[in-house]
C-alpha cells in the first residue's frame, strides 16, 4: 500500500504540534504505560525516521497524541519510500531526563558572581590543558570538575541571573568534558556528558553553545556511530546557530561536512565546506566571541577541507592543503599534529606515493606513542591498514614490521 501519511512522518506532526520533544513524547508514553520507563528518545528518533515501527505501543501513542488508534493503524501501513523527514531540531536530542533539576530542597550557600568567575577559569583551563594533555591522562580531572559544577547547581540557591550562567558555565565544562571524554575512548560516557551539556545550554537560552556541543556529538556519531543520524545532529546544531558568530557558524558547518561526508555523500559535503569558508570570512578579528571558539581559523578549515577530501580520495586537493597547514603548527600541539600527519598519509598513499606515505606514518607514530588518546591510536591502525597494500615496498614493509600490533 502507498499514499497517505506514514507512521513516523505523523508521529513527528502529531508530536510537534502539541509542542513535545522527542524526549517529552517517550517520558509521556513511559507514564500512559504505568510501568518501568523502557523508551527513551532514541526510540521516538528512529519511528520518525522509519528505522522502526512502534506497533506495540499505538495505543499508547493513541492516548498520548489524542488520536484514534486506526489512524496510526492505517499509517504503519504506508510504505517507508513515502515518508518524508522534517528537520530535526535541537530540542530532539534533549536527554530524555533533567539530571540538572534542582534538589527540591536546597539549603547549601547562596552563590555570586565570584562563584561563576572561579568556575568560568576552571573552564577555560581545562580547555586549554586539552590542547596539551590528552584524553586518558585528563579524563579523571574533567569528570571531577563536571560532577562538582552540577553539585554546585543543584545544592546551592542564587538568583536567576546567577543560575543562567552557572547552567552556561555547566554547558561549557560538558563539552570540554565530553571531548575528553571521547578522547580517552570513553563514547558511551561521552554521549551522557554532551547531552547534559545540551539540556544546561538549553535551559540557559544559549543557543550557540547548545550547537557546539549538539555539534560536538555528531561529530562522534560520525566517527563511531551512524553517519547518517550525525547528519541530522550536525544539521539541527548549524540551523540552531543561524544568528551565533561567525566562527561558531563555521565551526558548526565544518561538522556538517564532517557528518556528509562520514555518510558517503560527496555534494553537500563539498557544499558545507564553501559555507564554512564564507561564514569564517564574515568574521572581524578584535570581536569578542565566547571562549571556547578561540581555536577557530582559516588553517583549522584548511584541516578540514583537506580531511573530507582525503576521505573522498581526493589526493591532488588534500595534499597541499595539508603540507600549508602543517608547515606552520604548533609542534606543542602533539594529537593534533599527529592526527593531521595520519591524514597526509593516507592521502598520499591514495596520490601513489607510498615512501613518502610511509616517512609521514612513521613521523606520526612516533609522535603518537606518549599521547593518551583514543583518536591517535584508531589513526594508527587507519594509517597502518591503508599502507598495507604497498607492503612490498620496502619503506611501508618497514613500517609494517615495526607495528604489527597495530
Amino acid at each position: 500500500m502507498t499514499g497517505g501519511e506514514p507512521i513516523g512522518a505523523l508521529i513527528r506532526r502529531l508530536r510537534t504540534e502539541r509542542g513535545l520533544s522527542q524526549a517529552d513524547l517517550a517520558r509521556k508514553l513511559n507514564e500512559a504505560a504505568g510501568g518501568t520507563p523502557t523508551l527513551d528518545r532514541q526510540h521516538v528518533y528512529r519511528w520518525e525516521t522509519g528505522r522502526r515501527t512502534p506497533r506495540d505501543w499505538l495505543p499508547f501513542l493513541s492516548a498520548v497524541l489524542r488520536v484514534p488508534v486506526e489512524t496510526l493503524e492505517r499509517a504503519t501501513a504506508v510504505d517507508r519510500v513515502d515518508v518524508r523527514q522534517a528537520t530535526p531540531t535541537v530540542d530532539d536530542f534533549l536527554p530524555a531526563t533533567d539530571v540538572l533539576a534542582p534538589l527540591k530542597v536546597r539549603e547549601g550557600r547562596r552563590l555570586g558572581a565570584s562563584t561563576v568567575a572561579d568556575l568560568n577559569s576552571r573552564v577555560h583551563g581545562l580547555r586549554l590543558a586539552d590542547d596539551v594533555v590528552f584524553g586518558r591522562d585528563l579524563i579523571g580531572r574533567a569528570m571531577r570538575e563536571l560532577r562538582a559544577a552540577v553539585t554546585l547547581y543543584r545544592e546551592s540557591t542564587f538568583s536567576e541571573e546567577t543560575g543562567r550562567q552557572l547552567l552556561q558555565a555547566i554547558g561549557e565544562l560538558a563539552q570540554i568534558a565530553g571531548w575528553v571524554a571521547s578522547d580517552a575512548g570513553r563514547h558511551e560516557e561521552a554521549e551522557r556528558i554532551y547531552r547534559l551539556g545540551l539540556s544546561a545550554a538549553h535551559q540557559a537560552g544559549d543557543a550557540t553553545l547548545a550547537g557546539n556541543l549538539l555539534g560536538s556529538l555528531a561529530y562522534q556519531t560520525s566517527n563511531v556511530g551512524d553517519p547518517k543520524e550525525a547528519v541530522s545532529m550536525a544539521r539541527a546544531a548549524a540551523d540552531q546557530a543561524a544568528g551565533s558568530p561567525p566562527r561558531a557558524r563555521a565551526l558548526y558547518l565544518d561538522r556538517v561536512a564532517w557528518a556528509h561526508t562520514k555518510a558517503e555523500q560527496a555534494q553537500p559535503a563539498v557544499k558545507a565546506l564553501g559555507e564554512a569558508g564564507e561564514a569564517l570570512a564574515e568574521h572581524t578579528p578584535g570581536t569578542e566571541d565566547p571562549d571556547y571558539l578561540y581555536w577557530i581559523s582559516e588553517g583549522e578549515l584548511k584541516v578540514m577541507e583537506a580531511r573530507v577530501y582525503t576521505e573522498l580520495h581526493r589526493p591532488l586537493r588534500a595534499v597541499p592543503l595539508l603540507r600549508d597547514v602543517l608547515g606552520a603548527y604548533d609542534a606543542s600541539h602533539a594529537r593534533e599534529l599527529a592526527l593531521y600527519l595520519s591524514w597526509l598519509a593516507v592521502a598520499l598513499a591514495d596520490a601513489n606515493e607510498p615512501e613518502e606515505a610511509a616517512t609521514v606514518a612513521g613521523r606520526m607514530i612516533a609522535m603518537s606513542t606518549d599521547v593518551a588518546s583514543d583518536r591517535t591510536d584508531s589513526r594508527t591502525r587507519v594509517v597502518l591498514h591503508r599502507l598495507r597494500d604497498f607492503r612490498t615496498v620496502p619503506e611501508v614493509a618497514e613500517l609494517l614490521a615495526a607495528h604489527p600490533a597495530a
